[in-house]
């Protein structure tokens, strides 16, 4: 019940002798070089809702090894001190999963290997929604993950991710990849033999951030905090649904 059915195995491989040429960003010793306490304080407490009880139920999108995903827990009790929190970390790279297990000491995080742009994983998300008497998350985290959807499935899987996780998330803590990113990418794998299928499709290009942000604006959700720029030059921002009270 997870997406490596539709996922090649040797797709989860770096390419060539560079371990930053990734097809779906599922980088080896990640957070070596991308420190998880700057994203930690790029957070702030008015990007996150009010209780409606005594349980946040959160999702990690694109967890990795888990560092950040654990970061984030111990933040939320500071800003949650009297809730149960629960989290369920995802990632497409069940290798990078099996080490977040093997370090993991916390029973309130689970995490599992799974492909969000598959049906049948977002059964599994929803089956975890459901262990949890939950209609939707309390917060869904994507920290650097839209632009490897967005070069695997092109512009319509970025906008059908989009809307999927607007329909399961209370809020949504984001932080997009810049097109500069998309170019790098390109370029990496391109010097190891390969190429991104997609890239010259993409018509969602320069403003692909402002895609991003209309897209969780419109209709159910609305922006309500950005973070200042991290040292690699991208903005953590927040979107509430509309009745989603915020902390003050």
């Amino acid at each position: 019940m997870n997406g490596e059915s539709e996922v090649k195995s040797n797709d989860l491989n770096f390419y060539g002798s560079d371990p930053g040429a990734v097809k779906f960003g599922n980088f080896i010793n990640y957070y070596s070089f991308h420190d998880v306490s700057e994203r930690i304080q790029n957070l702030h407490p008015q990007m996150f809702p009010e209780p409606v009880n005594k349980q946040i139920v959160c999702l990690d999108i694109g967890c990795n090894t888990g560092d950040l995903s654990k970061a984030i827990y111990v933040y939320l009790k500071t800003i949650y001190p009297t809730c149960d929190i629960h989290m369920l970390a995802v990632d497409i790279d069940s290798t990078l999963i099996e080490r977040a297990k093997e370090v993991n000491d916390n029973p309130f995080i689970k995490f599992v290997t799974c492909n969000i742009m598959e049906q049948n994983d977002r059964l599994l998300i929803q089956s975890y929604l459901d262990s949890c008497n939950q209609k939707s998350f309390d917060l869904s985290f994507c920290f650097s993950v839209t632009m490897w959807i967005h070069l695997n499935n092109g512009d319509a899987g970025l906008l059908d991710f989009l809307k999927y996780l607007k329909s399961i998330s209370r809020t949504i803590i984001i932080e997009p990849q810049p097109w500069k990113c998309y170019r790098n990418a390109q370029r990496r794998v391109k010097k190891s033999g390969n190429t991104f299928d997609l890239y010259e499709s993409l018509k969602i290009k320069s403003d692909v951030d402002m895609v991003i942000e209309k897209t969780l604006s419109e209709d159910t959700h609305f922006k309500t905090y950005e973070s200042q720029f991290s040292s690699w030059n991208r903005r953590v921002q927040s979107f509430h649904r509309q009745s989603s009270p915020v902390q003050k």
